[in-house]
């Protein structure tokens, strides 16, 4: 199904090449002509488009909200851009804060949702407000500009789609709508120069192109593998944002064979990397994929899923392969702890991994060999432990792979019917400990 009348644009774009916007570049969609309507916007969104237009300000929805919403795809959440500075933007919501020094934004909050605002921009080489390391990687981006100078700072044609609150209608400064059309995942600009200034962009490129089922564009994809090793300069704490987003996008197993494919897993998992380049096992690589189509089915179904989980699966091959190197020494649980936080330990210098997570991780590695034992109390004690559930979930894909034996899944699927009133890791509080942790906060 079309979600715009492609026919109407033919003959207004009259620089189809052209990656700089300006007003004569401008492609406009009237409401009648696009599918985005008001009830497919949350309604905090709106709340805040209208409030800034009320305000004497421009407002308009921008980026992944207004492409999904062409698209005709639900948008998980809604871009604001503006011509309020991010100083005025929260004068009028008392819900906001302003965060970032990079790119200074404004978040408002209503509830659990939060809308962000950024302020129009432009771009300056000699702009206080711009700051280039020696790379050309932006640190800092915080010159203000016209609607047509925020077009063309966006990274990808799709993404640089406005929806103007003011007369309903779409705004194109860089052939987007061509590029919806396409399927095409375009970037604005010379693109090596684009991911110099944030090579996370190529990560982006990646989770966009699974996502949408993009083709991305010829001089874009090239450039990836040109530029791959930008990545290693990226702080590890922001790859551990970017890394959750890839596998958590519903599209983990097309985002793995592109990573691969494009040459990018070895600066995220390097030691996955080089185990699958050096020895494949086919059946590691059948876990790795089925561990990422189950956690694309709960996440396509609305279930929780942990950070820790996917980490698990994609340094369980090196793990494994660790372990099973030690255990001519050690007993194999205490090989699996010692792999585990070798493993953990290098990886942690490229992905910065939370504790909660890193350890959570261990955990279901160490948890493997129990499951083997399905006599007298330790089913039991298994079964309390906290992460026994995504632990199970790893075990039943190891024997979906013929890892372990086909019947230990069902085996430990039955034990958990048979188990109605296990609650795993939950304790009841005594009385006497609830009264006196009350006390103690009264005092």
């Amino acid at each position: 199904m079309k979600c715009y009348d492609w026919r109407i644009l033919k003959d207004s774009f009259n620089v189809a090449n052209n990656t700089e916007a300006n007003p004569d570049n401008l492609a406009t969609l009237t409401r009648n002509n696009h599918n985005i309507s008001r009830k497919s916007i949350s309604e905090a969104a709106l709340k805040v488009l209208y409030r800034l237009t009320n305000s004497g300000f421009r407002a308009c929805l921008v980026g992944g909200g207004v492409r999904d919403l062409l698209l005709g795809m639900q948008p998980k959440d809604f871009d604001v851009a503006t011509d309020a500075t991010p100083d005025q933007v929260n004068s009028l919501f008392r819900n906001s804060r302003i965060i970032g020094r990079r790119f200074r934004l404004v978040h408002i909050r209503f509830g659990r949702e939060i809308i962000e605002v950024a302020t129009f921009r432009s771009h300056s080489s000699d702009s206080p407000k711009n700051e280039l390391n020696t790379e050309g990687r932006i640190l800092r981006d915080n010159t203000f500009g016209a609607i047509e100078d925020d077009a063309i700072r966006r990274d990808f044609t799709a993404n640089a789609l406005y929806y103007d609150i003011a007369n309903f209608s779409i705004l194109d400064y860089t052939n987007g709508l061509k590029d919806l059309e396409n399927r095409t995942l375009r970037l604005i600009g010379d693109a090596e120069i684009r991911y110099q200034e944030d090579p996370v962009r190529m990560l982006r490129a990646i989770r966009f192109s699974a996502k949408l089922d993009f083709e991305i564009e010829k001089l874009s994809s090239e450039a990836i593998f040109n530029c791959g090793h930008l990545l290693a300069g990226v702080p590890p704490a922001r790859l551990f944002d970017e890394i959750v987003k890839l596998f958590h996008s519903g599209n983990a197993t097309r985002v793995f064979e592109l990573l691969r494919s494009y040459n990018l897993l070895q600066y995220l998992f390097p030691a996955l990397d080089q185990l699958l380049r050096n020895d494949p096992s086919e059946a590691m690589l059948d876990f790795v994929d089925q561990g990422l189509v189950n956690t694309d089915k709960r996440i396509n179904n609305n279930q929780h899923v942990s950070p820790a989980f996917i980490f698990a699966i994609l340094l369980w091959p090196v793990v494994h392969a660790q372990a099973m190197g030690l255990s001519d020494k050690l007993r194999i649980i205490p090989a699996l702890s010692q792999a585990g936080s070798e493993v953990m330990s290098r990886q942690l210098r490229h992905i910065s991994i939370p504790r909660r997570f890193s350890q959570m991780t261990r955990d279901i590695w160490t948890a493997q060999p129990k499951f083997q034992r399905t006599q007298g109390k330790q089913p039991a004690r298994l079964l309390g432990h906290p992460c026994f559930r995504a632990a199970f979930d790893f075990m039943c894909i190891q024997s979906m792979v013929s890892l372990i034996p086909g019947n230990l899944c069902q085996w430990w699927t039955d034990y958990q019917k048979n188990q109605p009133l296990a609650n795993p890791g939950l304790r009841k509080r005594e009385p006497g400990n609830q009264h006196r942790r009350r006390k103690r906060n009264a005092d």
